[in-house]
């Protein structure tokens, strides 16, 4: 088959941390399907990888390119920004086969507000809405956003325009990924390094990493919530949604309806591609469980050494 691979940032040409972690999870996409045969296109701004084929891009001609390229290949996958994926979605399902989520699901998942109301009516555990009349501590995140930015610890009524205050839940930092389709294969649990200083009201919230797998005895209860979430946003392909494991639950904080940065580990200890298992999710066939060898923990700093 011949796929195509694009994600914003190193397509785009965007610079520091948000190009390394993108080409990371590009990078590991390409060499995956490169190595189950596959003939790979990926947009790129300047990163090239071992494998597969480069499409030289700019931000100027991502979009036209994602276009002119995904009408030529069999399959498509593109990675982006919240605000930005529902559109670049549809690029990719207008002119071949989708390999990720469809637009509608991507936009449900990125408003942040409207995705956790779909969760609480599906009965699925998730922090609280608060006004900004409640008192006390609270975390306030942008209602549209990714990566941890500009999310902080602080008081309910300093969340301005285009952000929301929630419930802050204490415990262990988490994530789920997943195969969602027709079925939903849950592929590993991953602890997320996090750092917040929960004696600053106005502490900022920053992720630096992750430790794929990490091996829990409530490994299951996980896998239910998260299964549990995608199927209720209709989430397709690869995902990876965000739990915190409290003292009493497990609740929902945010679902990346796209590949996330715990692919990078993934692929280290995986024993199956993963490559193959979006494919198989074109037809519902993938297995029941996968196999996970090992434990890979990586921080943003590891990125550099993908390029």
């Amino acid at each position: 088959m011949k796929i195509l691979l694009a994600e914003y940032a190193v397509g785009a040409g965007l610079e520091g941390t948000l190009m390394l972690e993108g080409a990371a999870m590009l990078g590991t996409l390409v060499n995956s399907f490169s190595r189950l045969g596959h003939e790979v296109l990926y947009l790129s701004s300047g990163p090239e990888f071992r494998r597969g084929r480069a499409v030289r891009s700019c931000i100027e001609d991502f979009e036209y390119l994602l276009e002119s390229e995904a009408a030529e290949c069999d399959a498509g996958l593109v990675i982006g920004p919240d605000e930005m994926l529902a559109d670049l979605s549809s690029i990719i399902e207008d002119n071949t086969v989708n390999l990720g989520c469809s637009p509608g699901s991507v936009s449900l998942c990125a408003d942040k507000l409207e995705c956790t109301r779909k969760l609480q009516s599906s009965s699925v555990n998730v922090p609280r809405i608060l006004d900004k009349e409640h008192q006390g501590i609270c975390l306030i995140k942008p209602r549209f956003g990714c990566a941890s930015e500009g999310v902080r610890i602080s008081r309910c009524n300093d969340a301005g325009e285009g952000f929301i205050a929630n419930e802050y839940i204490q415990g262990e930092h988490l994530s789920v990924s997943l195969i969602s389709g027709k079925k939903v294969l849950p592929l590993s649990v991953n602890k997320q390094f996090i750092d917040i200083d929960h004696k600053n009201p106005d502490s900022c919230v920053s992720y630096h990493g992750n430790m794929v797998p990490y091996r829990t005895d409530y490994e299951e209860e996980l896998f239910d919530i998260a299964g549990t979430s995608a199927k209720a946003l209709k989430c397709n392909g690869y995902i990876g949604i965000d739990i915190v494991h409290g003292e009493n639950n497990n609740y929902v904080v945010d679902v990346n309806p796209r590949p996330t940065s715990a692919v990078f580990g993934l692929a280290r200890t995986l024993k199956v591609e993963i490559g193959e298992l979006l494919l198989k999710n074109i037809s519902g066939d993938l297995p029941d469980t996968v196999d996970l060898e090992g434990e890979f923990s990586f921080t943003k700093d590891d990125f550099e050494d993908i390029l």
